[in-house]
């Protein structure tokens, strides 16, 4: 991993938008933008963002199912599935 031939001025940008874009579908590497010397943007494959989005949200879950069961809010699983058959088959 080379990460400072991920990092490019905003200038770059500007001037090379569509070879940057093409670079990062080709080899699903993030560009790092700066502005000023600070890095400001990234520009991302959509693939990449969207494995990026749906690893978050699982993250999400398993915080949130930690949290139902540090607080006591958990079912049995005998209850669930009676639970779960009760909605789907009445």
């Amino acid at each position: 991993m080379h990460l400072s031939e991920d990092i490019k001025p905003i200038s770059y940008l500007k001037a090379k938008t569509a070879d940057v874009i093409n670079r990062v579908n080709e080899n699903q590497r993030t560009i790092f933008i700066t502005q000023n010397g600070e890095a400001k943007a990234v520009v991302q494959d959509i693939k990449s963002y969207e494995n990026t989005q749906n690893t978050l949200n699982l993250l999400k879950l398993i915080i949130q199912s930690e949290n139902d069961i540090d607080s006591g809010n958990v079912i049995s699983q005998d209850e669930m599935f009676d639970n779960l058959e009760t909605q789907l088959f009445n």
